[in-house]
C-alpha cells in the first residue's frame, strides 16, 4: 500500500510517496514534467521512497529556490536526512538523474543504481528542439504558458498527460525553464566528471525510440559508471516501462540481486 507523506523541509512543503520494501530503501527520482506519481507501479511492486522534487507535484515551488543540478543535489541530501535514508538504492528517470550528483558526492551510500533514459551528464550532448525553445528567453515563456498543454497531450505516452497537467502550474513552468537554462551542454558534461568514483552496480535502461536522448548516451553512461550493464528497449520511447510494462519486473529483479 502506498502512503503519501506531507512534511516540511527548509520550512517549505515537501511531499513524498512511500511503500514498504527491501533494505536499503529505494529512492525514486522523477524527471520533467512528472512527479512522484510516475513511480506508482514500481512502488507497488518494489516499495521505497519517491519525493516530489522542488518545483513539481505538491512540493515547494517558490521562485527563490535553486533550480540547478547542484541545487537539486543539495536538496536531495537534506531530504535523505529528513526521510531517514542513510544508505539507498537509487532509481532515476530523465532529470531524476540529478541523483547521480548525489551519488558522486557520497558513493558509499549508494548500493545499486538504475538509470532509465536519464539526462546525459556526459560530453557531447546537445539539447533536443523543445528544450532549446525552453532555454530561449521570452520564447520559452510563451511556449510554456500557451502551448505546453497540447504539446504534453501529443508527446507523452497514453495515460501520462492528465497526471502531469494536474500539477502543471506556473511554479512548475518556472522550475522547468530555470533548470534547462542553468544547464548548457558544458554544465551537463561537468556534472558527470566524477562518475567513475561511483562503484555501485548499475543497470542502464534506454528506450530505443527515445526522441530526446540518443541511445549512445546510455552506452556512455554505462561506460562512465564502470560496473554497469545497458539494455536498449526495442519499441519503447522516453518512458519505456509505459510501453513495456514487464520492465517493472526487470527493475525488481535487478534490485533484488
Amino acid at each position: 500500500m502506498i502512503e503519501v507523506h506531507e512534511d516540511e523541509l527548509d520550512g517549505l512543503p515537501v511531499v513524498w510517496r512511500w511503500a514498504p520494501g527491501g533494505d536499503p530503501p529505494v529512492l525514486w527520482l522523477h524527471g520533467v514534467p512528472d512527479s512522484s506519481e510516475l513511480w506508482t507501479p514500481f512502488l507497488e511492486r518494489i516499495g521505497g521512497v519517491a519525493p516530489d522534487l522542488p518545483g513539481f507535484g505538491r512540493s515547494a515551488k517558490r521562485g527563490d529556490l535553486d533550480y540547478t543540478i547542484e541545487g537539486y543535489a543539495d536538496w536531495l541530501e537534506r531530504f535523505c536526512e529528513l526521510a531517514g535514508l542513510d544508505r539507498m538504492r537509487l532509481v532515476m528517470h530523465d532529470w531524476g538523474g540529478v541523483g547521480l550528483t548525489l551519488a558522486q558526492r557520497a558513493a558509499a551510500r549508494i548500493q545499486q543504481i538504475v538509470a532509465i533514459d536519464v539526462v546525459p551528464f556526459l560530453p557531447g550532448y546537445r539539447w533536443h528542439p523543445l528544450a532549446r525553445l525552453w532555454r530561449t528567453p521570452l520564447a520559452g515563456e510563451i511556449a510554456m504558458g500557451f502551448a505546453f498543454r497540447p504539446v504534453v497531450r501529443r508527446l507523452l505516452p497514453p495515460g501520462r498527460a492528465e497526471p502531469v497537467l494536474e500539477h502543471f502550474d506556473p511554479g512548475t513552468q518556472r522550475a522547468i525553464l530555470r533548470l534547462y537554462r542553468a544547464s548548457p551542454p558544458e554544465v551537463l558534461a561537468a556534472a558527470g566528471r566524477e562518475l567513475g568514483t561511483v562503484t555501485a552496480p548499475a543497470l542502464v535502461l534506454h528506450g530505443a525510440r527515445d526522441r530526446y536522448i540518443p541511445a549512445r548516451f546510455a552506452d556512455g553512461l554505462a561506460a562512465a559508471l564502470g560496473d554497469a550493464q545497458v539494455e536498449h528497449i526495442e519499441g519503447a520511447g522516453h518512458w519505456p516501462w509505459l510501453e513495456r510494462p514487464e520492465l517493472v519486473e526487470r527493475v525488481a529483479r535487478f534490485l533484488a540481486g
